[in-house]
């Protein structure tokens, strides 16, 4: 059975000022999301999952669906505040979705093999959708043996400044053991530091690996995440922002001694548009992989 790539593709952009799922950033209109499933097709996943918003779902139709027909299976699949377990009050003021793993669990109707969950915006890299399809065919058939893909922090880094990353700590065997979220790091004069609550200065080696919300799970999970979800909603369900993150139940799992989560090393350089002004330099990124004989000049060309 082929593992099954799962996207998050619900977010609005509101920093980037549209809907940076459906930009195109290749030479012939190629989104970040088309490389992903290019990349991901190459190293052995089965279907597509996208959980997007009804409201651009449309367009969303349109503009992306048709490119993978004939290349994958492909579902789809929405995440709406309302859409809570039943009996469970929440804020009605509340205006965005509950976060990551509230997304996660819209796939539970439609996934029911190893399935990885990526970022639709992100550009991750041939070698890291390997190394994941790798693990997940391993466990097919298991339990509670999940894995992410561990970014080197040095590859991850931004050309405009400070950026926040998942730190990860792991054990002698590779498996993690926490994650961190520092929310300023930055490299000056080839040295890598992160500045803590107090502003101190903290050095962090090139190797050291971060989280990019590219995770690989056995569908056990989404049992664990539903139980979680609604603990969340008794506690959090009346604020305004509190978002329910992968991280969150992943954490609580290992700690209960419930689940494994491995830390796949991977050579890939990460980037991803965040804001408008990163676009140019992820286009030129883009065309230098061309130019590398990495991808295509024509990601679709027959």
């Amino acid at each position: 059975m082929k593992p099954t790539l799962f996207i998050l593709a619900a977010g609005m952009g509101s920093r980037y000022g549209g809907l940076k799922q459906l930009d195109g950033l290749g030479p012939n209109g190629e989104t970040i999301m088309d490389y992903s499933v290019y990349d991901a097709v190459k190293a052995g996943f089965g279907k597509i999952v996208f959980v997007i918003r009804h409201h651009f779902e449309k367009d969303f139709q349109e503009q992306i669906i048709p490119r993978y027909k004939d290349l994958i299976p492909v579902e789809v699949v929405f995440q709406e505040i309302e859409y809570v377990p039943a009996g469970i009050d929440y804020n009605q003021e509340r205006s965005k979705p509950w976060g990551t793993n509230h997304a996660l669990l819209m796939g539970k109707e439609v996934i029911n093999e190893p399935f990885a969950i990526i970022n639709a915006d992100d550009f991750y890299g041939r070698e890291s959708f390997q190394v994941l399809a790798d693990f997940l065919v391993s466990v097919a058939g298991k339990k509670n043996e999940y894995c992410m893909v561990g970014y080197r922090v040095g590859n991850t880094l931004s050309e405009s400044g400070a950026v926040s990353r998942g730190v990860c700590a792991t054990d002698e065997n590779g498996y993690l053991t926490s994650v961190v979220e520092r929310t300023h790091i930055e490299t000056r004069n080839g040295n890598i530091f992160y500045l803590n609550e107090g502003g101190d200065k903290h050095s962090l080696e090139f190797n050291t690996p971060v989280s990019m919300n590219m995770w690989g799970f056995t569908p056990d999970y989404f049992a664990y995440s539903e139980e979680s979800f609604k603990n969340f909603l008794v506690s959090k369900g009346q604020e305004l922002k509190s978002e329910f993150y992968i991280p969150t139940v992943v954490n609580e799992l290992i700690v209960a001694g419930k689940a494994s989560c491995k830390v796949l090393d991977t050579p890939s350089r990460w980037f991803g548009v965040t804001y408008s002004e990163d676009r140019p330099q992820v286009v030129q990124k883009i065309k230098d992989l061309i130019a590398q004989g990495i991808y295509p000049e024509k990601l679709w060309a027959k």
